[in-house]
């Protein structure tokens, strides 16, 4: 019986995660789940599970957890420091699936375990791509991708070398906006950002694949986890979503990953790798399908895609400051504060006084480090906001 954690346990991954868990009960030992204002789903699987403990990261909802909980074996506990103990807590597979920097440190301490993290927090690459690396291979730990694109890379990758890779290209769907005029993506509103034509994710990713974000960010993590220079890292808009990565060798062949749009896959991936199992899955009628549609991006559309490719070119801690401006972007989008169109503004602002600064990007890489730096590219970040809306 394999002993597993669920991180970010409430989220669209997190729910697929325990869909999976639930359907073989007896191969798994829930140790810890963790989530975030959603105590009744976080209670609810945690005894369904039997879990060791569930966590809150809202500190404020302690109570109505241990309520929640009552009368079940399950310990409860609340805040981010009770989250990086549960990480503490010996497991054989870790689920990744925070969502945003506060991933990171659990993720790290995962990976001190010796574990296999399952990572869906893409955060935690950008934002300390090589000092999560460096941390699994001091304990030997493995890091297993499960964004759809970059599972779909590195299934394509097994048994090939990485010197025959002449490139790798990451699919978009678009997101809610591929198909507007773009001189209207100023006044799209909240609820468009937030409706996604293929995919069923929470809020803020959604709205970061309508800006693209979401994709610059896996750009990014592509060349972490790949080791890949940036140059042979290529984005292609794919609005079926079905086709999730493609790697190109030295040959001339093209190696695609083709599958619905469903994160169950790359999760199962991560769940049983090495092996396959069933997974319950649609299975493609190709030829229901009839064809796929491929267009390279507008970068005049999506400027998050340049950007990423300047942090890239910045290197030492740019991508910890990418992220953080871009969360606190979306945030103000969220909150009516900014226009749709602005977010990218903000981000490339703070990159600019951030590289100012100078000493907080040129940094080690240390947790500590990540950290502070994230703590003032929100500061600065949000006095651009403050700056907008005035």
């Amino acid at each position: 019986m394999r002993k597993v954690s669920i991180f970010g346990a409430t989220g669209s991954i997190g729910q697929n995660t325990i869909d999976l868990i639930k359907r073989a009960p007896q191969e798994y030992e829930v140790v810890a789940l963790t989530g975030a204002s959603n105590i009744k789903q976080l209670a609810t699987d945690a005894v369904a599970l039997k879990a060791q403990i569930a966590v809150t990261a809202d500190e404020t909802l302690l109570d109505d957890l241990r309520t929640a909980l009552q009368g079940s074996d399950v310990q409860a506990a609340a805040g981010a420091t009770a989250i990086v103990e549960a990480a503490h807590r010996p497991v054989d597979w870790v689920m990744s699936a925070i969502v945003g920097a506060a991933g990171l440190a659990p993720g790290l301490a995962a990976l001190a375990q010796g574990c296999t993290l399952a990572l869906a927090n893409k955060e935690s690459l950008v934002c300390a791509g090589g000092l999560l690396l460096d941390t699994a291979r001091a304990h030997g730990a493995k890091i297993l991708p499960v964004d759809s694109e970059h599972s779909a890379v590195f299934q394509a990758l097994v048994g090939e070398p990485m010197d025959a890779v002449e490139r790798i290209i990451i699919t978009a769907s678009g997101g809610a906006f591929r198909d507007w005029p773009i001189e209207d993506l100023e006044n799209a509103t909240l609820a468009q950002a937030s409706s996604h034509p293929n995919w069923d994710m929470g809020q803020r990713i959604t709205i970061d694949s309508a800006s693209m974000f979401n994709k610059a960010m896996e750009v990014i993590e592509t060349r972490e986890f790949f080791g890949v220079d940036p140059a042979q890292i290529e984005v292609l808009i794919h609005p079926q979503s079905m086709i999730h990565a493609l790697v190109g060798f030295n040959d001339g062949a093209l190696m695609a990953h083709v599958g619905p749009a469903d994160m169950r896959h790359a999760i199962g991936y991560a769940l049983h790798h090495p092996a396959r199992r069933h997974l319950p899955v649609e299975r493609l009628d190709l030829a229901a399908i009839g064809n796929f549609e491929f267009r390279a991006p507008d970068v005049s559309r999506w400027p998050a895609l340049r950007i990423a490719r300047e942090v890239m070119a910045r290197g030492g801690l740019a991508g910890a400051v990418f992220n953080a401006a871009k969360e606190t972007a979306l945030d103000g989008f969220i909150a009516g504060h900014l226009k749709f169109t602005q977010m990218a503004d903000v981000v490339s602002q703070c990159l600019e006084h951030m590289e100012a600064a100078g000493s907080h990007i040129d940094a080690t890489m240390t947790l500590d480090n990540v950290l502070q730096t994230d703590h003032l590219a929100r500061k600065a970040a949000q006095a651009v906001i403050t700056g907008k809306a005035g």
